[in-house]
């Protein structure tokens, strides 16, 4: 059978993202019309078109204001997981502002769905060399799973360069914690993105798809994709703010997202990232069958 791949859905609105947030401030973010719900469910409708279930990482912000599509998400058999709720970068705040945020916007999820949340992401994959700490808050917090760390290097704005790229545990002074980066492909001397976003959109799908599956081929690891709702959205308004490349990042190939998501659907399996990590401990229990000693998890620096 093929191997199980990580489809995620970072559910947050066209004015959210960290590109904008000098034009839009967070206390005017109510003053914008909201496309979250209606964009989500599409993504929800084709997910269940082709019989994918995903894991949503939802801002608290929008679950707030939103409870009824959270608990739509839940009901559909997705798995929710935390997208911080005031959408701040991680490393532009304080180890207490991260905790705080991080217990509100579980806490808000938690009270929807009536089940724990235990996976994360950062906005922006904005656990960097500079905020590693947060790992430990994280896991101190309750969280068992992570995908906030982007093993590239030369974003403006993420990516810790030499980062394990493949789904791994992460020792921290709190207890173990699965890190599950978006999926890169090696050229060369380079990790090159082919797990969503931006790089999606801009990217011929036959592009895409030769990258995941060398990364099957080459590592056998399963892979890690994301996409927002905005994504498939190509009549959001238009903000102008940012630079000329984050202006490029944000609006292109907006129309054809859903159409390439179809073509990747019928390429490649996904699944929950709940249910990748219990593939990938089942398919690690029987490599080490016979075996006395255990793997040792990797440590990242603090």
């Amino acid at each position: 059978m093929d191997l199980l791949n990580a489809f995620t859905v970072d559910v947050e609105d066209y004015f959210h993202v960290s590109a904008f947030e000098r034009r839009v401030s967070r206390d005017e973010w109510g003053r914008y019309a909201s496309r979250v719900a209606t964009n989500t469910n599409r993504i929800l409708d084709l997910l269940d078109r082709h019989g994918v279930k995903a894991t949503f990482f939802v801002l608290g912000w929008v679950a707030k204001r939103c409870p009824q599509l959270v608990r739509e998400i839940h009901a559909r058999g997705h798995e929710i997981g935390s997208h911080s709720f005031r959408h701040r970068l991680v490393y532009e705040q304080s180890p207490e502002e991260f905790r705080d945020d991080l217990i509100e916007s579980r806490d808000v999820l938690e009270a929807e769905i009536q089940a724990p949340v235990t996976v994360y992401r950062a906005p922006s994959f904005s656990i960097t060399n500079r905020s590693l700490w947060a790992l430990e808050i994280l896991a101190e917090e309750g969280f068992r799973v992570d995908s906030s760390i982007f093993p590239i290097a030369g974003h403006n704005r993420y990516g810790i360069a030499g980062a394990e790229p493949g789904i791994h545990k992460i020792a921290t002074p709190s207890g173990p914690l699965w890190e599950f980066p978006p999926s890169v492909v090696r050229i060369g001397r380079f990790n090159v993105p082919v797990g969503g976003g931006g790089y999606f959109r801009l990217y011929p799908l036959r592009l895409t798809i030769l990258g995941l599956r060398r990364i099957h081929r080459t590592t056998g690891r399963p892979l890690m994709f994301y996409v927002h709702p905005w994504e498939i959205d190509p009549g959001q308004p238009r903000l102008r703010s940012g630079s000329w490349q984050s202006q490029f990042r944000h609006y292109v190939n907006l129309s054809k997202t859903e159409r390439k998501l179809t073509g990747l659907f019928q390429r490649f399996r996904f699944g929950r990232i709940c249910d990748v990590i219990r593939q990938t401990t089942s398919s690690r229990s029987a490599s080490s069958a016979g075996t006395t000693e255990p793997s040792r998890p990797s440590r990242v620096a603090t």
